[in-house]
């Protein structure tokens, strides 16, 4: 007995036939579109309705891959970020240490050339260690000491002027008190007219004062002082400050004259202490050195004197009065 399906659910011709008819239909039009290119025309048309339902259906991809990219190159960047901010500040320390150097350089070059135009037999190139323990004084140590020849009394000087003298000398460090320090008194002599003063330090703001000035001294503002030389300790023509205030007072016969130095007193590293001392002993010398002549005349007194020894017998011949003369003598 066939079975056949009942009209509600009858669905048309069967599988197999629908099969072969799609088949030959496909092998038909690939023969005809790759002979005739009947297709082209069909084909365009189709993938030009088809392409915004492309577009469409490619864009969840399209925007999984654009997150992707997103987040690799946001992790790239900020790790190519931070790598050329080290740089950069590796750069700018690179840069400051190299300025830090030059500057250093120009001033242990002007220093040097501060040592060489002045009439000394040595200077002695020191670096500021710190400062002295007195907060009440105005000293710093330096990095030399008697071992490298620095000795007591020395000036010491960077190169824009007079910074200080050494007070105390150790093995390997030594000790400046600085032009400001209320210890300090320097001969200095006004460059502009020669008039000479004793410059004082110990006043508040690093300044220093020219005392016992008359009211009527030529002192003018802006007038450099250096020294004059006088004391024997520092050297002739070393800048030492400048004139920055004058009061005058006809009530006191002393004007009050205040000085700014010149010299970093309190910003410079680097600075230069002065030998002056075999200068000195050197000027010593010449009138010992000229001393014999007394020994030489003692000779010639002696000679002079000879004939009135020899004349003496002759007056006196008393061995007695011989006796008295060398006891006398």
């Amino acid at each position: 007995m066939e079975y056949t399906p009942p009209p509600l659910f009858k669905q048309g011709p069967s599988a197999r036939v629908r099969l072969a008819f799609f088949v030959a239909l496909s092998v038909g039009l690939l023969f005809l579109d790759s002979r005739f290119a009947a297709m082209e025309v069909v084909r365009k048309a189709v993938g030009t309705v088809l392409y915004p339902l492309q577009k469409i259906a490619s864009l969840p991809i399209e925007w999984s891959q654009s997150g992707v990219d997103y987040l690799t190159s946001l992790n790239t960047l900020q790790s190519e970020n931070k790598t050329l901010i080290l740089e950069q500040l590796q750069d700018k320390q690179r840069l400051h240490e190299l300025e830090t150097l030059r500057q250093e350089n120009e001033k242990l070059r002007k220093l040097m050339n501060v040592g060489n135009t002045l009439k000394v037999k040595r200077s002695i190139l020191s670096e500021i260690v710190s400062d002295a323990r007195d907060p009440f004084s105005r000293k710093i140590i330096i990095g030399k000491g008697l071992i490298q020849g620095v000795k007591e009394g020395m000036p010491v000087i960077d190169e824009l002027g007079l910074l200080g003298q050494v007070t105390r000398a150790f093995p390997s460090r030594a000790e400046v008190s600085l032009i400001t320090d209320k210890e300090q008194i320097i001969p200095v002599e006004n460059l502009r007219n020669g008039i000479r003063s004793v410059a004082y330090g110990g006043l508040d703001g690093g300044l220093i004062e020219l005392r016992f000035m008359a009211a009527n001294a030529d002192i003018e503002n802006n007038d450099l002082l250096v020294t004059s030389g006088l004391d024997g300790v520092y050297p002739r023509g070393i800048p030492v400050a400048r004139v920055i205030r004058v009061e005058r007072n006809s009530r006191y016969a002393f004007a009050s004259i205040f000085c700014e130095p010149i010299a970093g007193v309190e910003r410079h590293r680097f600075v230069l202490v002065l030998d002056t001392f075999r200068e000195k002993i050197a000027t010593d010398v010449q009138p010992a050195t000229s001393a014999p002549m007394p020994g030489n005349i003692a000779p010639n007194t002696g000679s002079a004197s000879t004939p009135a020894t020899n004349a003496a017998p002759a007056t006196a011949p008393n061995p007695k009065n011989t006796t008295e003369a060398g006891n006398g003598n």
